[in-house]
């Protein structure tokens, strides 16, 4: 375990959620490694936090597929598979493929104006080169997508789905040394929406996502 992990204290969140953010973020960067016990002595130690908001957090981390708990053996960072990374991205494809053939029908000629500013702010984002604000910036871009399907409980759905997503999404987008192929799909991605062109998006995207699925495919051989 990192010696570095230090709580990352926000005095607008409940200490779980801090909690949380904290274990989440060193997971994400690799300084928590797959298969690496979590134990809630040990952490709360380490935090200086008693093991109540451990323990919460754990659970947390378990629902966003990010720790498991092993009989006998207690929690520990989740290893990503290939099995899980496929079936997470496959319900997300023919999510994506609903949600366009809503949207361009339904979108409205302001959305199609936000959907430009978020991509805009996320070709901002990747001149950052904080992984963390530039995977957000895409999930906003995506979101507005989604937005534009004007179906709420497909919202819902896909908003459930994000927290099992976020790991692979992070994987990507941290091994891209250069964003250049990430911009170019939205922009085309944008095109088609301008068209109302549903077949033509649904291929971006595929597309989009087959790409995320190769490259998070090949960090998770590197860690067999």
């Amino acid at each position: 375990m990192s010696e570095d992990l230090q709580l990352d204290m926000d005095s607008y969140l409940p200490l779980r959620d801090v909690v949380f953010n904290t274990l989440r973020n060193a997971i994400l960067r690799g300084d928590l490694k797959p298969g690496e016990r979590l134990m809630e002595m040990h952490l709360a130690n380490k935090l200086g936090v008693s093991r109540t908001p451990i323990r919460e957090a754990i659970r947390m981390l378990e629902q966003e597929g990010l720790a498991v708990t092993i009989p006998r053996k207690g929690a520990q960072v989740a290893k990503m598979t290939e099995k899980d990374l496929q079936d997470v991205l496959e319900i997300r494809d023919s999510l994506d493929e609903l949600a366009v053939s809503m949207a361009c029908k339904r979108m409205t000629p302001e959305q199609l104006v936000e959907l430009k500013e978020s991509m805009h702010d996320f070709e901002l984002a990747t001149r950052t080169k904080d992984v963390r604000k530039i995977v957000e910036a895409d999930e906003t871009f995506h979101n507005v997508i989604y937005r534009m399907a004007d179906n709420p409980k497909l919202e819902n759905i896909v908003n459930n789905l994000r927290e099992q997503m976020y790991r692979y999404r992070y994987e990507y987008v941290k091994g891209n040394s250069t964003y250049s192929q990430l911009i170019e799909e939205h922009a085309a991605i944008i095109e088609g929406f301008e068209r109302q062109d549903s077949q033509y998006v649904k291929n971006i995207m595929h597309t989009h996502l087959e790409n995320q699925i190769e490259a998070v495919r090949m960090v998770i051989r590197g860690q067999e």
